[in-house]
């Protein structure tokens, strides 16, 4: 039989009810005959929980310990899912990540999947059993227990489906798939019916909150197609597949923020060679994760370097700046901290001249002022003062026509 890995979020095991929808919803595609291997979260907010109680006991929280703790939210999820698949009659078993055989390096709270071995997870579909796996988690070369990071549910159904040979993974949420802008912020936005997987991935880099960009990575590599679903309505949602060049493809698919990031400036540096290899080597060495950056015209032999980085990785990245500042005589650092990255995307962008124009066009007729620019072969983004983000996804989304019917 064809399988399906389905994956359920926090709010889609929110609590008893919702556990029960989903154990009906897996009966159901078993006897539409699919195998099914199930991946689910912690239950709504316990990872959140799970983080307050541990700030409670204390201000030093060893990565190892975080991640045991942890761990235990989709244990719980696991468990009852099962208890809820049994009521109906469907033999299931739960596993954890390391039951499973999910293979990660030994970085704790942010692993990567270095392997999957899915014996286990064969064994239980060739006797009739649903496996219903903990997502978020695995277990390290070193045999301790790993987490995967924000969105690692996702990676997890990803990599088990690539690894199983899956026909498709779902991923089920409480949105109805993939949208041109977020609805939130932008009430006429739609929603897409396909998209493709470089698409999605720039969507992920440039604040999308649907997928994890690792997930959609993994899909891609692995040609996984995935279909991004609401567990609330069941219905049909947004298919991320595989680019078909046969098919004209819209301009700009879609618009996307992100408010999590900060600028740091660090004036009056030495302008010679080595010197801006000496600083982003010296964050990469510290796992700052840079996005933009810009380097000012050369005065009086020195220069501005300008880049952006998550928020929360700026208290890392000023040290950086600060030591390598008082090597080299650099002036002073420059923190801004309200400042939010806006993008369109779209994989017609390449064979469509004017996009870049029509953005900068639109953005300045309401009085949106551009920070930094970066591009990429299917996206344009602008650093934007934050308190305009929400004004510049809008006006963007109808410069672009997104709300019109396809």
């Amino acid at each position: 039989m064809p399988l399906a890995v389905q994956k359920f979020g926090g709010t889609s095991v929110a609590d008893a009810d919702r556990i029960r929808a989903v154990a009906d919803h897996i009966a159901r595609t078993r006897r539409e005959g699919d195998d099914v291997v199930a991946v689910v979260s912690a239950m709504g907010k316990t990872t959140d929980d799970l983080l307050r109680l541990a700030g409670d006991v204390s201000s030093i929280r060893p990565g190892r310990e975080l991640d045991m703790l942890l761990t235990s939210g989709e244990r719980i999820s696991m468990a009852l899912l099962c208890m809820a698949l049994a009521e109906l009659g469907v033999a299931a078993a739960s596993f954890t990540g390391s039951q499973a055989g999910i293979i990660t390096d030994e970085t704790h709270t942010k692993a990567k999947i270095l392997e999957v071995r899915g014996d286990r997870l064969r064994e239980a579909l060739a006797d009739g059993v649903v496996p219903v796996v903990a997502g978020f988690q695995g277990v390290s070369t070193a045999r301790d227990v790993t987490t995967l990071g924000r969105g690692g549910s996702d990676t997890t159904a990803v990599a088990l489906a690539a690894a199983l040979g899956a026909a498709r993974c779902e991923i089920y949420t409480d949105v109805s798939g993939v949208f041109t802008a977020d609805p939130r912020i932008v009430p006429t936005a739609r929603r897409l019916g396909r998209i493709s997987f470089e698409e999605m991935l720039e969507i992920a880099a440039t604040g999308g909150r649907v997928l994890s960009l690792r997930s959609v990575e993994f899909a891609r590599n692995h040609h996984v197609p995935l279909h991004v679903r609401s567990s609330f309505t069941w219905e049909p949602g947004t298919w991320v597949i595989e680019e078909d060049p046969s098919m004209e493809q819209p301009i700009v698919s879609a618009v996307t923020s992100d408010t999590s990031e900060a600028k740091l400036t660090i004036t009056k540096v030495p302008d010679r060679p080595g010197i801006a290899a000496s600083l982003f080597r010296a964050l990469a060495d510290n796992n700052v994760n840079v996005d933009m950056i810009v380097q000012n015209t050369s005065h009086d032999g020195t220069t501005d370097i300008s880049f952006t980085a998550p928020r929360s990785e700026m208290g890392v990245a000023m040290k950086v700046g600060e030591e390598l500042g008082q090597r080299i005589g650099a002036s002073e650092l420059l923190l801004d901290e309200a400042v939010a990255q806006v993008s369109v995307v779209g994989a017609g962008m390449r064979t469509n001249p004017g996009v870049t124009a029509t953005m900068f066009e639109a953005l300045a007729a309401v009085g949106i002022n551009i920070q930094m620019i970066s591009t990429s072969p299917i996206r344009i983004s602008c650093l934007v003062e934050a308190s305009t983000a929400d004004r510049a996804v809008r006006v963007l989304h109808e410069a672009f026509e997104l709300d019109s019917p396809a």
